[in-house]
């Protein structure tokens, strides 16, 4: 999946809330303290299990639309949280957050985030409690968390803060590493950050994928579904975009090694863009344990 982008306005728009949310904390030092910014805006936080739906029967037996309780059997919400693999929700109208309690808790940082996002863009709760016909629609909904996720990374990246310090270091895993420390988040949502907003008017791009080495691919494996993430800074998308999530997945196979976790190595590798024209880049990959991290940037102006 490409990092979709926002139009200006909306980019404008959302910003402003955040630096309200910001200011009402005093413009904060890096780690954010997302409690601090729950107390702010009076949202309560809950987990909830799908072993136990004692929060979820507790919460959406008081949800209501316009004074009219809409859900009379709380525990169906249970199966449908289980369908669709939810692991975090966002109630507008009991200003609550619901996080799933089985989530590693490095990730309910950005969850929690992301729900944040959803309440402070005013349009999002008469949206998420409006027209159900036009809001379950998969293109509103790319939207909507297009624009909370944006939201998410404003916040937990203080706005203009991240973006100023990351321009100015080296496109590199440890400098995103050291980053991410810094900031308090997850490796993989600060190199998204810095790819995306921290990019420095650099031609750079991130994958975040299965292991790219042949022999330490999964069973059934499919390229066309090996990349989570894909992620292009403006320059790169504008010259390189056209290229597809496979062909830089398989551009990875030249310098890869096939370590188990760690360092998977680094290594030129030559992109095509638009015109036809080859262009030099320098990649590098580390592998968690679970997925690989890859960056890139063009070595040629």
């Amino acid at each position: 999946m490409k990092n979709p982008t926002l139009d200006a306005r909306t980019i404008t728009d959302v910003d402003e809330q955040v630096a309200k949310v910001l200011r009402g904390l005093g413009n904060p030092e890096p780690p954010i303290d997302l409690r601090l910014v729950r107390e702010l805006l009076n949202l309560d936080r809950h987990y909830y299990s799908s072993n136990d739906d004692g929060v979820l029967r507790e919460t959406f037996s008081k949800l209501k639309v316009a004074g009219v309780q809409v859900l009379k059997r709380p525990t169906l919400l249970r199966d449908a949280i289980a369908a669709l693999d939810l692991k975090a929700l966002y109630l507008p109208d009991q200003k609550r957050i619901l996080i799933d309690a089985s989530l590693p808790k490095l990730k309910h940082r950005w969850n929690e985030a992301h729900e944040i996002g959803h309440d402070i863009i005013p349009w999002h709760a008469g949206m998420m409690l409006g027209d159900t016909e036009k809001t379950l629609t998969p293109s509103c909904h790319e939207i909507m968390e297009a624009e909370a996720n944006y939201a998410a990374g404003q916040m937990l990246f203080l706005a203009d803060r991240f973006s100023a310090q990351a321009s100015d270091t080296a496109a590199t895993l440890a400098e995103v590493r050291a980053l991410a420390g810094q900031f308090g988040n997850t490796i993989t949502s600060t190199l998204w950050r810095f790819v995306e907003q921290g990019h420095g008017d650099r031609t750079l791009v991130a994958l975040v994928s299965t292991h790219p080495h042949p022999a330490r691919r999964p069973h059934g494996f499919d390229v066309a579904e090996a990349c989570r993430y894909c992620v292009q800074s403006p320059r790169f998308r504008t010259r390189f975009g056209q290229l597809t999530e496979v062909q830089l997945f398989s551009a990875l196979e030249s310098y890869v090694g096939a370590q188990r976790r760690g360092p998977l190595g680094e290594g030129e590798v030559v992109l095509i863009d638009r015109n036809g024209a080859r262009a030099r880049f320098r990649f590098e990959s580390f592998f968690n344990g679970y997925e690989a991290l890859s960056i890139g940037e063009c070595l040629e102006l």
